[in-house]
């Protein structure tokens, strides 16, 4: 088979090649699939620099999800050839024309989700639906502040805040970002690179502050959002899109009586949760129902796998891209 393929770690633009390498086969509890698509995350570029907390040994493929039809499978898969499977590889391997899927991390998809959907579905609304219900256990009629919420995780956050009756108020750095997340429901919109983002969360809350924070980028624009938070507020730390993992005053913590919690939706999977598996069932029914749909910024063929990271890395996309066979 061809896949993109690193031998050392560094900037894609540098270590990332497409190669031909042997398919692997199926282990115990594996089906190997054939892909159809693949959606980019973030960490993909983590995985390729040697950054990530999960590091496949070397030569590597990235890709952390991909949704494609099972070739062929170990004995105790729970799949069947033919099935149309979307799956979830924390080390990465899915920019390939064949991955592997175990069965804790990987599930059917029904005919009404395309593949394009199917791609960019698990990972961005898995972590968004544990931040926002299992881990800030947020309620209706409470503030959620979206950070980065033009990206994939950000907006869908923004659509499940909304369906969890939340009245969400959106940060996103530029004005066709915000409009992303008007259009995904986001009832108030702040521009942090023009607004003072302390004095207009406090303007919308009337004072307040946001009871939620859903955070994936950490860096500076944590030290102004920690100065605008709720008595009582959880704030959930997603990841470090911006480049640093920032420190936090325990006095701050105390006087707000606030929570910080840590949200790693893989590691549901890896210590064999039944949860990501109902979750999944749970966003076929939403998406059915018209009540979310994964954004997609642009949809690129394997050829352009780099061009994809490149967006990627530039943070001028919104929603997510999706490579495809």
């Amino acid at each position: 088979m061809h896949a993109w393929q690193f031998e050392r770690y560094g900037n894609y633009k540098q270590v990332l090649h497409w190669v031909e390498r042997p398919t692997p086969t199926p282990g115990h509890d594996q089906a190997l699939v054939r892909t159809a698509a693949v959606s980019l995350n973030f960490p993909d570029l983590l995985i390729i620099e040697g950054k990530y907390q999960h590091k496949a040994p070397l030569p590597a493929v990235p890709g952390v999800e991909g949704v494609g039809v099972v070739e062929a499978v170990g004995p105790a898969s729970r799949f069947r050839v033919g099935d149309r499977v979307v799956g979830f590889a924390h080390s990465g391997g899915t920019l390939a024309d064949y991955f592997l899927v175990d069965n804790n991390a990987a599930w059917t998809v029904p005919a009404h989700v395309t593949d394009v959907q199917a791609a960019a579905l698990s990972v961005v609304y898995g972590t968004s639906y544990f931040g926002l219900e299992h881990r800030a256990q947020l309620k209706a009629g409470e503030t959620l502040l979206v950070l980065g919420a033009a990206g994939g995780v950000g907006t869908a956050a923004i659509q499940l805040g909304r369906l969890m009756g939340a009245n969400v108020i959106a940060c996103a750095g530029d004005a066709a970002k915000l409009e992303v997340c008007r259009q995904q429901g986001a009832q108030h919109l702040i521009d942090y690179r023009r607004e003072n983002l302390v004095e207009r969360v406090r303007e919308i809350t009337a004072g307040k502050g946001a009871d939620v924070v859903y955070d994936p980028v950490g860096g500076e624009i944590f030290d102004q959002v920690k100065r605008c938070v709720a008595w009582g507020s959880r704030y959930v730390v997603i990841g470090f899109a911006g480049g640093s993992i920032p420190q936090l005053e325990l006095n701050r913590i105390l006087l707000k009586n606030m929570s910080f919690l840590g949200l790693a939706w893989g590691q549901y999977l890896d210590r064999g949760s039944e949860l990501p598996g109902k979750t999944q069932q749970l966003f076929y029914d939403l998406i059915a129902r018209g009540q979310i749909d994964p954004v997609i910024y642009k949809v690129l063929p394997f050829s352009e796998t780099p061009e994809g990271l490149r967006l990627i890395e530039s943070r001028e996309v919104y929603g997510k891209v999706v490579i495809t066979r």
